[in-house]
């Protein structure tokens, strides 16, 4: 048998581990670990060194670092690499933990006291060579590429470490036209800015190559020196030939450094699987986890098969089920649609049994009817208002979830949120569903199986996933006090939210085609205005056009640049207001286009075929505040402040010819609840006397006692000081939102503090909590972890300190509408009324209604809204109705 040849992998770990974390430096927020730590330069190099070691295939590798500042380098030049900056800290904390890392993968690490790591590799790729090795060295830094020769291959990562450029001496000549070894004496006659050595003054990389292409070498040059033509380059040279020598000697890699690493020492004994878990644990790192899980040799545990009943029409009427009180059960749905995505197959979990089918006729029939019908049965799931639906649809109304995987997930860590059964068992330290997956497929968006077996047994570990994760999840719900959120808020919600978005909203579509008309009329007319105010016509969707007639053509003055050209962002468009007739066209245009397509044209393809009605979903798991979102269509989102879009409000009518949408929302909730928590006695007394918020706050930042003196621009300044103070927004921010000068921003800041003194003393507290926490919470307990409160970078964690003070107050008030669709949709059931809750915006609850329930409404929906918690103020709510969602506002 051939024996492999033995190949060294040797890594510049400074270098790739800088590159790994300005890769991930927009996602810094996302990578942290419980600890606080940041861990994106960790994720990222790990995910470069698995590409470098599965495209190398080594036998031997070393990681060699930097092992500080001072080297031997800056003994002969005070200078030497001076003018780099401070290397981050959130970047200098991962680097032990890279070490950690390297450890668990059984490769060394080494660095050598007054030496680079680019000494490190010289003198090992060196020595590696001399035993007959081939090398592959892996940088970012191109002095390396000096180290090429006929068993030394340099890679200089380009993109990331997925594109490097790969450096032999037959590269190098076709590049650059001289040998490896010249790169040095280039070095020294261009110098490094990076390493921030000179170089001989104007003597660029084309003209050294030439230089050296005829006298070989630094010192060649300098015996010829005298035979060349007079010139300026010349007399740099000569004027500056110690310069060229030191920084030749500056270059120079080492393939002599002191190390007391061999390359015997260097061989990769393999992965430490247990050692590896333990850090990817501590790191968060559940997709690694979860990769890690389908790696690792097979145990006796991985290969042995499920007990799967597998149920059809013959025997589905002969199964023996013994008496149960909790059964865990999933519903495979083909889609994110669940409202019409095919149901592909289920699974329950009996004791040690799991009963799978593709035919989810079945669950019509006894014993699966009865299980999911049983309101004495706990059923433990994954998604249950996912499950419901697609249950709804085979005529199965379930009775009685207890565990959702999905929601206690998302209350104990909203920040990293998946509704893939997979992955959330994987975020959960799960991974039994690794061998299964290795045959199902990875990735979020899968191929349900075509094979039986294949589907049976994967329904069954999902099924197992729910059960095995039940305990562990609910224990840790427990320890934070979050069961009542939990049982008495977020699981019966799902069932309201499931029940609206089967009803739907009526919607006429005859009221669509003729705004889409009008809409359409409109556009071209302002079209042909714009190509008059041009002179030309061009595609005024197109940025670049568009910028070229603006800032060329035109010569109005340019806001704002980017790579491609000018920005023609609507930004920069608004602070060109005035100055051309065209800005306002190209604003009006894009306003209802956007309106023309996302939502006209965009509510009428989404009108069901089967009831005409729009089916939005709400995704319940998706923010860190708890805020319900709306999705395909998303019917939160419709721009009100525009006359247009608000008209779109005209399509939304009622079920019947006799019924009304009726419409209740909060008033300033949000204010309210900043009342009760701040414990603000000025801000409290304003809401007990019933007094307009904005006007009291004008009235007390103006200095003003007479409310009546309080004019419109007054009260609206008010208004955005009073809803950005809670954001924590700076005088800066309310200079911009308001137009006035930084000064004036600071004195309104300044004036609101000092007449509510509990709302700064609030500011002050919620920081302070969430620093010694590392979280806050809502009145109701639902937690936002927030891990760069205590970051040295001071975007970071001013970011962290707004949302600190945000959250409780924004989080709270979503908890509140969400008791109050609870109470409500109860309340609705319990009295027999034919009015059905159909939508939820915000702060804001819609009601299709039969006329003569309007009186019934009137008194019953403010007072369950008012009624779902008690603050020290008073809740208050707006009503009313109409024959459409527009009329009623």
């Amino acid at each position: 048998m051939t024996k492999t040849k033995e190949k060294l992998l040797l890594i510049d770990g400074n270098s790739i581990a800088f590159r790994a974390f300005y890769a991930l430096y927009n996602s810094l927020e996302r990578f942290v670990n419980q600890d606080g730590l940041h861990t994106n330069a960790i994720y990222g190099f790990k995910t470069m060194l698995d590409f470098i070691l599965e495209k190398e295939k080594p036998t031997h590798v070393l990681v060699a670092f930097d092992a500080g500042k001072k080297t031997f380098r800056t003994e002969k030049y005070e200078e030497y690499k001076g003018g780099r900056s401070k290397t981050p800290t959130e970047l200098s904390e991962q680097f032990p933990y890279l070490r950690e890392l390297l450890t668990a993968y059984g490769i060394k690490s080494y660095e050598l006291a007054n030496y680079e790591a680019d000494d490190i590799i010289g003198t090992l790729a060196s020595q590696a060579s001399e035993q007959g090795m081939a090398v592959t060295v892996v940088s970012g830094d191109r002095d390396l590429t000096q180290l090429a020769s006929d068993q030394v291959t340099v890679a200089i990562t380009k993109k990331g470490v997925s594109e490097v450029e790969e450096f032999t001496p037959a590269y190098i000549a076709e590049k650059y036209e001289i040998t490896p070894e010249q790169i040095i004496d280039m070095k020294g006659l261009v110098g490094d800015s990076s390493d921030n050595y000179p170089g001989v003054t104007k003597i660029g990389e084309k003209t050294a190559i030439k230089l050296l292409k005829q006298y070989g070498t630094i010192e060649g040059i300098y015996e010829n020196i005298t035979d060349m033509k007079k010139s300026k380059m010349k007399e740099n040279l000569i004027a500056e030939k110690e310069i060229a020598f030191m920084c030749k000697d500056l270059a120079t890699i080492l393939k002599d450094a002191p190390i007391t690493m061999t390359v015997a020492d260097t061989t990769w004994s393999g992965t430490d699987y247990e050692a590896l878990v333990k850090f990817y644990q501590q790191m968060n790192f559940k997709r690694f986890l979860g990769q890690l899980a389908t790696e690792q040799p097979e145990t006796t545990d991985q290969q042995t098969a499920l007990n799967v009943v597998s149920v059809n029409a013959e025997n589905v009427a002969d199964l023996k089920i013994e008496s149960t009180n909790n059964v865990s059960f999933y519903l495979e749905i083909d889609g994110a649609n669940y409202h019409y995505a095919p149901l592909v197959g289920f699974s329950f979990q009996i004791g040690d049994t799991y009963y799978v089918s593709r035919d989810v006729e079945l669950l019509k029939e006894d014993p699966f009817r009865a299980l999911l019908e049983n309101e004495q049965i706990n059923i433990d799931l994954c998604d249950l208002k996912r499950t419901y639906v697609g249950l709804q649809r085979v005529g199965i109304t379930l009775q009685s979830a207890d565990f959702d995987l999905l929601l206690v997930s998302y209350l104990l860590n909203n920040r990293d949120n998946s509704d893939d059964l997979g992955v959330l068992a994987q975020q959960n330290d799960y991974y039994d569903l690794a061998t299964d997956e290795k045959v199902y497929g990875k990735g979020a968006k899968r191929a349900i199986p075509t094979d039986d077996q294949v589907l049976y047994q994967h329904l069954a570990a999902k099924t197992k996933a729910i059960t095995s994760l039940k305990e562990k999840l609910m224990t840790e719900l427990q320890e934070n006090q979050q069961e009542e959120l939990y049982f008495t808020i977020e699981r019966p919600l799902s069932l309201v939210l499931a029940e609206m978005e089967i009803n739907g909203m009526a919607i006429d579509p005859a009221t669509l085609e003729t705004m889409k008309s009008r809409f359409t009329e409109r556009l071209s007319e302002i079209e042909q205005a714009i190509y008059q105010e041009a002179g030309e016509e061009f595609n005024i969707n197109s940025p670049k056009q568009l910028g070229v007639v603006l800032f060329e053509k035109l010569s109005l003055p340019v806001i704002k640049k980017t790579k491609t050209g000018y920005s023609t962002a609507v930004s920069v468009l608004e602070k060109l207001r005035g100055m051309s007739l065209i800005i306002d066209n190209i604003l009006e245009y894009r306003q209802l286009s956007k309106l023309q397509s996302t939502y006209i044209e965009g509510l009428l393809k989404v009108i069901s075929p089967v009831d005409g009605k729009i089916h939005t979903r709400y995704t319940q798991t998706l923010t860190a505040t708890g805020r319900l979102s709306s999705v395909e269509p998303n019917l939160q989102n419709i721009p009100v402040r525009l006359k247009e879009g608000r008209q779109i409000r005209q399509a939304f009518v009622a079920e019947q010819p006799n019924h009304k949408i009726y419409t209740s929302d909060y008033s300033q909730i949000e204010l309210r609840v900043l009342a009760h928590v701040s414990g603000d006695k000025n801000m409290q007394q304003a809401f007990m006397d019933n007094d307009d918020i904005h006007t009291n706050t004008a009235m007390k930042i103006f200095g003003i006692s007479d409310p009546e003196q309080i004019d419109s621009n007054m009260r609206r300044q008010a208004k955005a000081v009073n809803f950005g103070i809670v954001y924590g927004i700076s005088d800066y921010g309310l200079s911009q939102n308001l137009g006035i000068t930084r000064k004036q921003a600071k004195a309104f800041i300044e004036a609101y503090l000092e007449n509510f003194p509990g709302v700064q003393q609030y500011m002050e507290d919620v920081v302070t909590e969430a620093k010694e926490k590392g979280y806050v919470e809502t009145i109701f307990k639902r937690r936002r972890y927030l891990p760069d409160i205590k970051s040295k970078n001071f975007n970071l964690r001013s970011f962290a300190e707004r949302t600190a003070m945000n959250t409780p107050i924004q989080g709270s008030a979503a908890d509140i509408i969400k008791v109050a669709m609870i109470n409500m949709q109860k309340a609705l059931k319990e009295r027999g009324l034919q009015s059905k809750m159909i939508l939820q915006v915000h702060d804001e609850l819609l009601f299709d209604a039969p006329a003569d329930e309007i009186t019934i409404l009137e008194e019953l929906v403010p007072q369950i809204m008012d009624e779902a918690v008690r603050l020290s103020v008073p809740l208050k709510v707006d009503s009313s109705y109409g024959a459409t969602w527009y009329d009623a506002k």
